[in-house]
């Protein structure tokens, strides 16, 4: 644990100066096209940037819209203010987008066209610090990450969210409020058949909690708790095949699980990347990019046969304080948020799965954590 403290603080040693970019001028349809947006998650108003993706894959500005809430930053956090992956997130094919407010304890709703985001509503999250969202269909859950941690669930209707009655469950991690970093659960998701609900708890528990979804949408009353192969279970994706494709944070890993209907979960293998704070993680193309906070640069995996994970390499470097990412063009372009030198990074993805860089986004608020694709 020590050493992924060390990685993570020496992550966001670069401090950019904070710059609102420049609002760009054009209001026509085509800034309504292809879009990312990137979340501040600044304590004294949480913001959503909005960039128009050119069919290059290259970003341009557009606007920033307010959630009408506060971000927050966990306790010993530097570049990864909210220590988690899927903290803004789309709903509705594309047309609803889902954020995170964790210094204001809700969520906010956004209606999408292209690039222009309306707020239809700001909501509580039903819970301390959110930090993470899930979506299938119409069924939305919420990790609450601060104290003892929790899910909430809520269903998904004519654009606004609606509380989910019965459907809160406690993780009894015994965190603190803001939480710390490190301890506190890292990710929410449900596996690809909506029937499991997955929490990974990082280093309080070091474990990947998995809750059965009834066919109401409410979970069961306790998870099913497995032990992660290696400590800090920090993120994670499904492979090809429903392979629980796992990002472990304490030793730089990848681990690959099956997961059985009663929620327990079987390894089939694990690889490190020999890299430092390996946190985040995106599958693009069939190739699964890990983002290395402390090294500030990007690793890739395949899964083999066996469905065990194979180190390709060092697919990029980066800028300092590399966290979340996203991609969009069905897989032919990746982005990758700069915690600690407030940029993001613009990759086009080659069929083979390799990264080639066409830019940089700078200018951004340091801390930026949470982002998104439309189209």
């Amino acid at each position: 644990m020590r050493h992924v403290l060390r990685s993570v603080a020496g992550a966001a040693l670069l401090t950019a100066a904070v710059a609102a970019p420049a609002v760009a001028s054009h209001a026509d349809h085509h800034w309504r096209g292809a879009a990312v947006f990137v979340q501040t998650d600044r304590a004294t108003g949480n913001q959503v940037l909005a960039y128009h993706r050119a069919a290059d894959g290259t970003l341009s500005y557009v606007a920033s819209y307010a959630t009408g809430g506060d971000g927050a930053t966990a306790q010993g956090a530097t570049a990864d203010p909210l220590a988690s992956q899927g903290s803004l997130v789309t709903a509705d094919d594309g047309h609803v987008l889902l954020a995170v407010n964790a210094g204001s304890d809700t969520v906010s709703v956004f209606g999408v066209d292209g690039t222009h985001l309306t707020l239809r509503q700001t909501i509580a999250s039903d819970g301390d610090f959110p930090a993470s969202i899930a979506v299938h269909d119409n069924l939305v859950y919420v990790l609450n990450a601060g104290g003892q941690g929790s899910v909430a669930g809520f269903r998904l209707r004519h654009g606004r969210l609606h509380a989910l009655s019965g459907s809160w469950r406690t993780l009894n991690l015994g965190n603190t409020t803001p939480p710390n970093f490190l301890a506190s659960p890292g990710q929410v998701g449900f596996s690809p058949d909506g029937r499991q609900l997955v929490v990974t708890t990082k280093a309080s528990t070091s474990s990947i909690d998995v809750f059965r979804v009834g066919r109401h949408g409410r979970l069961s009353a306790t998870p099913t708790v497995n032990p992660s192969a290696t400590p800090v279970p920090f993120s994670f994706v499904w492979g090809p095949n429903d392979q629980l494709v796992v990002a472990e944070a304490k030793n730089s890993t990848v681990s690959t699980y099956t997961l059985g209907a009663s929620g327990t979960t079987s390894l089939l293998g694990s690889a490190p990347d020999g890299q430092g704070a390996l946190c985040w993680i995106t599958e693009a193309r069939g190739v699964f990019f890990v983002s290395n906070a402390g090294s500030a640069n990007v690793s890739s995996y395949t899964l083999n046969g066996a469905g065990q994970p194979v180190l390709v390499g060092i697919a990029a470097t980066t800028q300092a304080g590399t966290t979340d990412s996203a991609t969009a063009a069905n897989g032919r372009f990746l982005y990758v948020e700069n915690g600690g030198a407030g940029s993001v990074s613009e990759f086009a993805v080659s069929s083979a799965g390799q990264l080639t860089g066409i830019g940089t986004v700078s200018g951004l608020p340091t801390g930026v954590e949470g982002i998104a694709t439309v189209g």
